[in-house]
């Protein structure tokens, strides 16, 4: 199996990047808008009973992006990246460095959020290795301790290098965080492009298990679900205890919250409870059950997390007990977060597909597709080399077809923003918390915005600051879609504000918005002239959780191995033949059964049951 891939990282847009690899990466962005570039090396391999069908050269899936700064600009010629390689001081110094010149195009501390923006710096390379390891833990082990890979930093090195300023009569103030410092600590930050959690009964938890991919990556359970109410931000019990023991809720409601919920736990069974308000939204059915309107709220924007306009009752009763079935399995909430970003999943599948046999091209674009004018089957395609690989079947991602394919696809968009911020939008006495808040449309015809606050434990941002996702679908451009949550939540860092050890809000230090596109729910008969043998599949959607590609996934394997498991557990490396092994296969059966006599092979499906790590 061969996967051809025309950027030069895993993933696609579920990819993560260190701050100079998303720099570098916004960089490719505006160089392949400005840029199209026409090879024609193909045509000389089209026979004359063969058609090409063109792929896009250039990715049109991100649009709108605004970078913004706020942080202190103190930029020197020698700011490097901790731990970047190096090669020789030049190299370097151009790699990671920003000219005197760049703040330039940067918002000064008194700018308003709303009306400066800037491009990226120009100077910055990707510094993530697409083939970075993970050691080998599970989800619970993680929970309980932090196990860091050798190439990645560990959280207990000190990420703050300005040194603390006191004197005889002030305490001393905490430490300001520049562009300089964020720069030099950037292989601290995983920054996702798609921001999703894991539900932790959801389909690919279980399908991390099944197939024993979880042994490649490390999770985090989600310790807090927070709601936004008449601009305050509080935390929601979701478990037994937390009901019983929040001192916002009065005993009624406690009552009233946990007779409800039971109730969602077992709704299918009492369907004449619901079957009246069937066909209207989740919202009206909860203000008949005799919630509170706190309550309904709760229910409603951070248990169910449903639109509250266009979620069917049914929808929302689902939604709820989900989120129900997935409490306690790893922690009082239902998510878990990988470490060092969302970007790690695909990779972990990269790696024990690499495991098993599959080729992975970087950097590695195909111009074509051939396809048979006879049978209307795709035969081979071309690479940028002009070389022919034939193969039976072809999965492409919708980005690589090109407009005269996708000419009859109406694609809705994603708008999302990225922030650095120097404080939590809940603070408590542990600055360690992993957050998830949904902020309801306040606007019709405008949709609600989830946000995920990660804290440095999770390995996404260097120590002292936090990484804020917040995601919506468009209704316009990201920055207008999403600017006003933000604006309630966070405040533009300034220099004046950073001598104000009581600011409210946490400040922000470095921004990003943009829109992406959200290619799922398309129907296979939206594109022209596609052959039988050419499967397409999607990029991220705007859903919280991954249940999306998973079904995906498992429906394109049908269809090409209708009758092989789906991401079956692998064998034992002992157990393994490879091709042209044939004349060794004999001892090393042999040697299987030595083995096995000696030492029985544990097997584990359980995420909870930390294993071994291997190379």
């Amino acid at each position: 199996m061969l996967l051809s891939l025309l950027r030069s990282y895993y993933g696609g847009n579920w990819a993560s990047f260190s701050f100079s690899g998303l720099l570098s990466w916004l960089k490719e962005y505006q160089e392949n808008s400005d840029v199209v570039t026409e090879n024609s090396s193909w045509q000389e391999q089209i026979l004359e009973n063969e058609e090409a069908i063109l792929l896009s050269s250039k990715d049109k899936t991100i649009q709108h992006v605004e970078v913004f700064c706020y942080a202190s600009q103190d930029l020197h010629k020698d700011v490097e990246e901790a731990g970047a390689l190096q090669k020789n001081h030049a190299s370097v110094t151009a790699v990671h460095s920003i000219e005197p010149a760049e703040p330039a195009c940067l918002p000064t501390a008194d700018e308003s959020l709303s009306t400066q923006s800037c491009e990226t710096p120009a100077d910055h390379t990707q510094n993530s290795d697409p083939e970075s390891s993970l050691e080998v833990n599970d989800a619970e082990a993680a929970g309980e301790k932090e196990n860091h890979s050798d190439d990645k930093p560990s959280e207990e090195e000190t990420s703050e290098n300005v040194p603390k300023v006191q004197d005889n009569t002030e305490p001393p103030k905490k430490n300001r965080i520049t562009y300089s410092q964020i720069i030099k600590e950037g292989r601290r930050f995983n920054v996702d492009l798609v921001s999703k959690l894991l539900y932790s009964r959801g389909l690919l938890i279980d399908l991390l298990i099944k197939s024993n991919v979880s042994r490649y990556a490390e999770f985090k359970n989600v310790t807090r679900i927070l709601a936004f109410r008449e601009g305050i931000v509080e935390q929601v019990p979701c478990s037994r205890a937390d009901v019983f023991n929040s001192k916002r809720l009065t005993m009624v409601e406690k009552r009233m919250l946990m007779k409800f919920l039971t109730f969602c736990m077992e709704y299918e069974e009492h369907p004449d409870e619901y079957k009246a308000y069937e066909e209207t939204t989740f919202s009206e059915y909860l203000k008949t059950q005799k919630l509170t309107p706190n309550l309904q709220y709760f229910v409603l924007h951070s248990i169910a997390m449903t639109p509250e306009t266009t979620s069917s009752t049914v929808d929302g009763l689902k939604a709820t007990k989900t989120f129900l079935r997935c409490l306690g399995r790893y922690g009082n909430t239902p998510f878990l977060f990988p470490l060092y970003g969302q970007g790690e999943l695909p990779q972990c599948f990269c790696r024990m597909c690499a495991v098993f046999g599959g080729i992975y091209c970087l950097r590695h674009s195909v111009q074509c597709l051939v396809v048979d004018k006879e049978s209307r089957k795709c035969k081979a395609m071309i690479d940028q080399f002009g070389q022919r690989i034939i193969s039976k079947h072809f999965v492409i991602e919708d980005s690589y077809l090109s407009e005269n394919t996708c000419s009859r696809v109406q694609y809705r968009q994603i708008s999302r923003a990225v922030l650095i911020t120097d404080g939590s939008v809940l603070k408590t006495d542990s600055d360690q918390q992993i957050s998830i808040l949904t902020v309801p449309a306040e606007e019709p015809g405008n949709f609600a915005v989830r946000v995920i606050e990660l804290c440095s434990s999770t390995m996404t941002c260097m120590k002292g600051t936090y990484l804020v996702h917040l995601t919506c679908m468009s209704s316009k451009t990201a920055r207008e879609d999403l600017e006003q949550v933000v604006q309630k939540l966070f405040t533009p860092y300034t220099e004046m504000e950073a001598e104000n050890e009581h600011v409210e809000k946490p400040r922000i230090l470095w921004a990003l918005y943009f829109n992406m596109r959200d290619s799922s729910d398309i129907s296979r008969d939206c594109y022209n002239d596609l052959p039988s043998n050419v499967y397409v599949c999607s990029g991220p959607d705007s859903g919280l959780g991954n249940d999306n590609a998973v079904k995906q996934a498992e429906t394109l394997f049908q269809q090409i191995c209708p009758n092989e498991d789906f991401c079956p557990a692998p064998p034992n490396p002992e157990d393994i033949v490879l091709d042209g092994d044939s004349s060794q296969q004999e001892a090393s059966e042999s040697s299987v059964v030595a083995e096995a006599n000696s030492e029985t092979p544990k097997e584990s499906t359980d995420l909870g049951n930390p294993e071994e790590p291997s190379e």
